[in-house]
């Protein structure tokens, strides 16, 4: 597993639908073990498939996510983390890290398939230190949030 000591392990909270710029939107909840929330706001179709996976639903085709674990478990490569390590102008930027043969391998990618495929293959989600403090968001905040699934 990845080591970076200026990151902290988080849990995914769940998927809610959020009053956001304008109007509502999708967004993956985000929770250190002191209980703080940070929130992604993410796409659509991500936001169904990490509610997919968080509700242990199978959909009755794979979804992208799906497909992307299926070939690296054929190629004998597993997710071995995700790191959500900086945000610019309201956009996060994570990297996934890959394991094969003992060799690691990152990559760019966005944060919120970064989170679908951790979740798929049991990965650990850590966001650093210096971004969790920035982003960090009060409970209040998302009060009268409602899970996706009554949108879905």
């Amino acid at each position: 597993m990845c080591t970076n000591t200026d990151a902290t392990v988080v849990s995914v909270k769940g998927v809610y639908i959020v009053d956001a710029h304008g109007g509502p939107a999708p967004a993956v909840l985000l929770e250190d073990e002191n209980g703080l929330l940070m929130p992604i706001y993410i796409g659509q179709h991500e936001a169904i498939s990490i509610n997919a996976v968080l509700k242990n639903e199978t959909m009755p085709r794979p979804l992208t996510h799906d497909l992307i674990i299926s070939i690296l478990a054929r190629l004998d490569t597993r997710v071995e983390s995700v790191l959500i390590d900086d945000k610019k102008d309201k956009i996060y930027y994570a990297r996934i890290t890959l394991e094969k043969d003992e060799m690691l391998m990152d990559f760019d990618a966005r944060p919120s398939d970064c989170i679908a495929l951790a979740l798929r293959d049991d990965a650990p989600v850590m966001v650093t230190n210096s971004v969790l403090k920035r982003a960090v968001v009060d409970k209040d905040k998302f009060h009268g949030a409602r899970t996706i699934n009554g949108f879905i």
